[in-house]
């Protein structure tokens, strides 16, 4: 399959099995993945094909040339800059090859110039934390994803549908009590800007619920009934 050929949904697809999305477009496949079984296939099978691809791939060994000049260099080395230089070119053959390896698997999928146009970089974003809960019986998940560098909260509720008499309300479960982060409306996504002092709170493990309540939400901090719950978790 060419760049030309993949589809937005078959990238989207693709991406969220490579671990590449995030923000917004991770949102949207989260809420796509609990509404949309057709979706969540193509994820399955772009997995598939990247686990194939990686167990394929032959590992890179060094030519006996190489360890040769390596055993020459260290033995009749007599100053440490010999040594230095030499470290140095080892670990630029073993970037080299990492590289190699990394796109080989990366280009059988589909064209991606973005991620060949420089070296990867170490992330040091904070992780996003995820939580899928059940409603119910039913394969409809609630998507909630946290991003704790823009302390917003999205929330998708694509695949869900009002029943007209209740609403139901997203709680965030801290040692002091339930704090409420709103009314979840069906069918709809929404990002919720986070206070810093409860930013500070969240973390892997925290928990979350979603509680039935009259139309319009719960009065003050008291909650309904708890209809689900989930724990918010590093992908």
């Amino acid at each position: 399959m060419s760049a030309a050929e993949v589809t937005d949904r078959e990238r989207l697809a693709a991406e969220h099995a490579l671990r590449l999305l995030e923000g917004e477009e991770l949102m949207q496949a989260r809420g796509l993945m609990a509404s949309d079984p057709a979706f969540a296939a193509e994820v399955a099978e772009w997995e598939e094909r990247l686990s194939h691809l990686q167990a394929e791939t032959a590992p890179i060994a060094p030519s006996a040339k190489l360890w040769s000049r390596i055993e020459t260099e260290i033995t009749d080395s007599d100053a440490d800059s010999s040594v230095v230089a030499l470290k140095r070119q080892v670990r630029n053959w073993q970037v080299a090859s990492l590289m190699s390896a990394a796109a080989a698997i990366v280009l059988a999928l589909f064209a991606v110039p973005a991620m060949l146009a420089a070296p990867e970089q170490p992330d040091q974003t904070p992780a996003p934390l995820m939580a899928n809960i059940p409603i119910g019986d039913t394969p409809l998940r609630l998507a909630v994803t946290y991003l704790p560098q823009r302390s917003e909260m999205l929330v998708s509720a694509s695949g869900l549908t009002a029943d007209g008499v209740h609403d139901h309300e997203l709680w965030l479960v801290l040692p002091e009590g339930a704090h409420s982060l709103g009314v979840v409306v069906p069918g709809e996504e929404r990002r919720i800007s986070v206070s810093a002092d409860l930013a500070e709170q969240i973390a892997a493990g925290s928990d979350l619920i979603l509680t039935r309540e009259p139309l319009g939400g719960a009065a003050g901090d008291t909650a309904g009934p708890v209809v689900a719950e989930g724990e918010l978790l590093t992908t």
